[in-house]
Parts: structure tokens; sequence; C-alpha cells
């Protein structure tokens, strides 16, 4: 099994804030994974991009991109300016190589949850269109939620993927803790994601504080809400062939080394 482990956005500890800048620093701490965070807005264009690209190319890093936050595919007033906002990430990601655009699909509002689930899918062939007509070689990665009111949980975004190949499910671990109130079946999640035929993986990983709502905060991994160490026993004894797994945690690549020296302590060589 292939892991690639890394930050959601530039490390802390980068010397520099810009993408290049923090995709060698993630090299340098021997991490293998970032994701370019354009969650307040697509802010750069096709020239970065093919940098940022050939420097993680000649570094090794694998890249993914996570789109704006302002998408809400479930709303017809949004739908076509939030998939605006999808596609320019995907050509940015096409640009730099990087293989999958995250992003959250919307939320549910006053609609039933099949007919938000039409709305999202409906989207979903109009973008994969586009990205197979312009031939960019990225996947539309459609994340888990981690609350009630939004359209997400393992099976919607499933039965979205199988319907459409250009879409790959993205498994939030700390969204799942919330969303099932910090009793998520970890096990069983990830052999419904197997057995739909996904052996490459995308994922997000942080600790989490909820309500009855789901998710409200990120927090560190020390405190152990999910237990990382239980995440990565069940991700290792899995027919995975590849699994990324992005830091959301406040501190990113700090928690990104706390889970590969884990992964190492379970057996894993990277």
């Amino acid at each position: 099994m292939k892991i690639f482990l890394g930050p959601a956005g530039v490390p802390l500890t980068s010397k520099k804030s810009d993408t290049v800048s923090g995709i060698e620093r993630v090299a340098e701490i021997s991490l293998q994974a970032m994701e370019i965070e354009f969650v307040r807005g697509v802010k750069m264009g096709n020239d970065l991009a093919n940098e940022a690209g050939k420097a993680a190319q000649r570094l090794g890093i694998k890249l993914s991109v996570h789109a704006p936050y302002f998408i809400n595919l479930c709303n017809p007033e949004k739908a076509k300016d939030s998939e605006k906002r999808i596609l320019d990430s995907c050509e940015r990601a096409h640009h730099m190589g990087a293989w999958i655009v995250v992003f959250h699909p919307g939320y549910y509002g006053k609609l039933e949850k099949k007919d938000a689930s039409d709305m999202v899918g409906k989207s979903c062939d109009g973008m994969a269109s586009v990205i197979l007509k312009n031939k960019w070689n990225v996947k539309l990665g459609l994340e888990t939620t981690g609350k009630v009111s939004q359209f997400g949980t393992v099976d919607e975004i499933l039965d979205i993927c199988g319907k459409n190949k250009v879409c790959s499910p993205v498994i939030d671990w700390a969204h799942l803790y919330a969303l099932h109130q910090g009793k998520p079946d970890y096990y069983r999640i990830l052999n419904d994601v197997l057995s739909s035929g996904y052996k490459k993986m995308h994922t997000h990983f942080s600790n989490m504080n909820f309500s009855e709502r789901g998710e409200r905060n990120h927090l560190t991994i020390d405190h152990k809400k999910p237990d990382f160490s239980e995440v990565a026993k069940i991700i290792l004894k899995s027919a995975l062939e590849e699994i990324t797994i992005i830091s959301e945690s406040p501190v990113l690549e700090k928690d990104s080394l706390v889970m590969k020296k884990e992964l190492e302590k379970l057996g894993h060589r990277f």
C-alpha cells in the first residue's frame, strides 16, 4: 500500500507563504503530499499552477486541490456560480498535475434528500462533460459531510460517484466522526468504499469538536477525537492500494508528522 501524508495548505514552518515554497517545505520534512487551498477563491493563474506542478513533480510530492467553500449545488440560484468555481479549480489542478479537486456539494435547505441528490448529480454530469471536453486529467472529489444540514453522507457520495466515473469519493474521517456523534463505524465505511470499486482514496484527517448538529471546529490530533491509531490500523489492514491523508489540523504538517510516526510504529514503511 502506498500512503501519502501532507498538510492542507502551505506548511506553518515554511519560510515563505507561497505555494512553491510550501511544496519545497513538505519535501524537506519528508512528507509526500500537499493540498492546494482555493477555499477563499481561485486566485492562482495557470502559469503559477504549472510552476507548482513542476516543483511537485521534481520533488515527488502528490498534489490535490480544495475548491472554494462558497459552493452549493443544491441551490438553483447558486449552482452555476458554484460549478464555475469548481471548474476553475479543475483547470488549475490539471495544470499543476493535481489528480483531484475536493469540494463540499451543498446544503439540503428545504429540499428532500432525493431532490438534493438529483441536483448534485446533474451538476456533476455537466462539470464532467467540461472536464472530458478539455481533456483535464482530474477527478471531481465529493467530500463527506460533518453536518446534518449538509449533503454528503457516505451513501450519498458513493451513489453520485457510482453514476459518474469522473467523480471520486473523499472521506473526511473527522467529519464522519462528528456526523455520527463520535461513534462512526470506520471499518464498514472503508469496506463500503472498497466494495464500490475504489482502491485509491483521497482523505482528510484531524480531530473534531461536534454538537448534535455535527461538526463545530477542528482540533489537534492529540485530542484523540477520533484516535488516529485506530483509523490507521483499519487502513493498514484494508485492501487499499493507495491512500492520501491530508491533515486539516490547526497545526497542519506537525500532525502529518505525528501520523507518519504512528504508521511507522504500526509497521508501514514510507
